[in-house]
């Protein structure tokens, strides 16, 4: 390598003495291109601003491990950001679903009809409340010749007697079998649990009538229960029993 050097200086030393005018010295290929590395390493190694801007081999590898690392890192926080963006979304569906609920209960209870005739699918018959009567016995005393069932209230009760009346509002007439329309009701006083209505044999008896009301036409009809002596009414509900569930008509 030093020999090499002393020939490259000494072929330079001869060029740069050559004066204008005299003739370049033949060399050969090998030798101009040893010249040529030569020159351009002298350039560089003088070069300040050359040099400052060269990159060592290890400077260069960890710079591309870093780069590899800085992009590795990304692709992985691209899917857990999906991710947490798909899970925040389903939680905001859940939660609007959970605000939507209905109460599915409420719309049922409301759909059952509340009257009579619309509880037990009756037809050209309307029932109507007319009233009610406190009193020890049923039917009142002034009634007795014509009464084929009375009854009295047991001690320390007094009955309460619904009265009705069914009307007949076509133009024919109509037979009204409330046994066989499966009619249970149930009365309660001043907000009580309720009470179910008493089976009796009174020919009028809402429960258990059965007869023939021409066109037109009406009859009185009475629902009764027993309630403690000296009662205030306040109200009085008057529920409806039947496998469409019970209704409420409240009566006053």
């Amino acid at each position: 390598m030093r020999r090499a050097r002393v020939f490259l200086c000494g072929i330079t030393a001869a060029v740069l003495m050559t004066g204008c005018g005299s003739v370049m010295p033949d060399l050969t290929e090998e030798e101009t291109e040893i010249i040529s590395e030569y020159a351009a390493g002298v350039l560089l190694k003088y070069d300040r601003v050359h040099s400052g801007r060269l990159m060592s081999v290890a400077e260069y590898e960890m710079e591309e491990n870093k780069k590899a690392e800085r992009e590795a890192a990304a692709s992985v926080e691209q899917p857990v950001e999906e991710e947490n963006a798909a899970e925040e979304n389903a939680e905001a569906e859940n939660t609007t679903v959970d605000t939507e609920v209905v109460d599915v209960s409420q719309d049922a209870e409301a759909a059952v009809p509340s009257t009579i005739e619309g509880y037990y699918d009756i037809q050209d018959i309307t029932f109507q409340y007319t009233g009610y009567e406190l009193t020890d016995s049923y039917p009142s005393g002034n009634e007795e010749d014509n009464i084929f069932f009375a009854m009295d209230a047991t001690e320390g009760m007094q009955l309460l007697v619904l009265k009705f009346t069914a009307t007949n509002v076509s133009s024919a007439d109509q037979t009204l079998d409330m046994i066989g329309y499966g009619a249970r009701f149930k009365v309660s006083v001043n907000g009580g649990s309720g009470e179910n209505a008493l089976s009796t044999m009174l020919l009028n008896d809402l429960q258990n009538y059965k007869d023939v009301i021409p066109a037109g036409a009406g009859a009185e009809l009475v629902s009764i229960v027993e309630v403690p002596q000296a009662t205030t009414v306040e109200s009085i509900d008057f529920i409806l029993r039947g496998d469409a569930g019970n209704a409420v008509i409240n009566l006053q």
